[in-house]
């Protein structure tokens, strides 16, 4: 394999995801987030390994998700009155399925404030909140339309306010635009060619936040429903790699049993074949991140615990919503970087950035494997 470029160690970025804090000062209408929340991949030079694993005929490639590119880095100083005024965005003006979205070429470049920093996007990627959003259901505590969607973004510093110290022109960085996934996010998303960010991709911290809220430790065991979506994914490995499962099991179907194996999970349920909540066995946790309703409880052991992510609740069963500041990524670095931990992006992306409507239509069949990648943005 050949030295990965800058957009492809960006798409490998993408495929977790742990939001930070939004500065006190931002405003919803503009996507800039306070500069302690942003992270730089690591100023050296260093190799990329990838790991490769065959299932269903298919490739999967697996990329630790801290990475550096110094060969492709932006210049170290660039003149910010040579930037556009404007740029090219993925928008909504109303609520509803994929045909809501529309291209515009002439949406304004945000303006930073003294202690910001503008970001030129070199890849994003897509979650389910994204088209849940898009679908209206947060719409009470939404920012105002018109939208433009994206959660997930990678990409490198174009400019930078005069109080800024910790970043400079170059930088690359990538983040979770939002602190909460459904209250208030900001009015303008990742799925542009300029955009401000915080944080890091969310499904990682989905996945460990919920295992501490459950109470997870060593020796207990977990069955995860849905474990080859990018947070169940996620989930497994943690489970095994830092939580110190003393047995994993998950569901998925037929075609990505061996996926799930190859994660490291000890019994690979077929959802097509068999029905888990009939299995004798029952488990310390179960971790329902596809919305299995009253059936997930049927799993678990008494005085177990069941972490909801959607659809209903039924206890013990508790809903969980991710918020981060970001100490997550400092006890996780090592697993990641090791590669004990890895990020995964589904085989059918990237997709480029004039196909984001295809790319929403693929995540909504809830067949994805890891995540949906956007790539190039341009």
């Amino acid at each position: 394999m050949g030295t990965p470029t800058l957009a492809t160690k960006m798409e490998a970025i993408l495929t977790t995801k742990v939001p930070l804090p939004l500065s006190s000062s931002s405003s919803s209408n503009t996507p800039s987030l306070s500069l302690s929340s942003l992270s730089i991949l690591s100023k050296t030079t260093r190799k990329l390994t990838s790991q490769t694993l065959i299932y269903k005929n298919t490739t999967q490639h697996y990329c630790p998700p801290r990475i550096s590119a110094m060969s492709q880095t932006a210049p170290a100083s660039v003149d910010s009155s040579t930037l556009p005024t404007q740029m090219k965005a993925w928008v909504y003006q109303e609520y509803g399925n994929v045909d809501v979205l529309s291209f515009d070429s002439n949406v304004k470049v945000p303006e930073l404030k003294d202690d910001q920093v503008l970001i030129k996007v070199a890849a994003a990627a897509l979650n389910p909140v994204d088209f849940k959003r898009r679908l209206g259901k947060f719409k009470a505590s939404d920012s105002p339309l018109p939208t433009v969607p994206g959660y997930d973004v990678a990409g490198v510093v174009v400019k930078v306010g005069s109080q800024v110290k910790e970043l400079k022109v170059g930088d690359e960085v990538y983040g979770d635009i939002h602190e909460k996934a459904l209250e208030g996010p900001k009015q303008f998303g990742s799925l542009a060619e300029y955009t401000a960010v915080a944080g890091l991709p969310l499904a990682i911290e989905t996945a460990y936040e919920g295992l501490e809220k459950a109470g997870f430790s060593a020796g207990k065991s977990i069955l995860v429903l849905g474990g080859a979506g990018g947070v169940g994914s996620l989930v497994i490995q943690l489970a095994k790699q830092v939580f110190g499962a003393s047995r994993v099991a998950a569901t998925a179907s037929t075609g990505k049993l061996e996926f799930l194996k190859s994660l490291g999970v000890d019994l690979a349920i077929d959802y097509t074949k068999e029905k888990f909540e009939d299995l004798p066995e029952k488990f310390d946790v179960v971790y329902d991140a596809v919305g299995e309703g009253e059936r997930n409880v049927k799993a678990v052991k008494e005085g177990g615990s069941v972490v909801v992510l959607t659809g209903a609740v039924t206890p013990p069963g508790f809903r969980f919503v991710v918020t981060s500041n970001g100490e997550v990524l400092k006890k996780l670095n090592p697993y990641l970087e090791s590669g004990k931990v890895k990020s995964i992006v589904d085989p059918k992306g990237p997709f480029s950035f004039d196909k984001v409507k295809e790319a929403f239509a693929y995540l909504e069949t809830n067949r994805a494997t890891g995540k949906v990648v956007i790539h190039p943005i341009s």
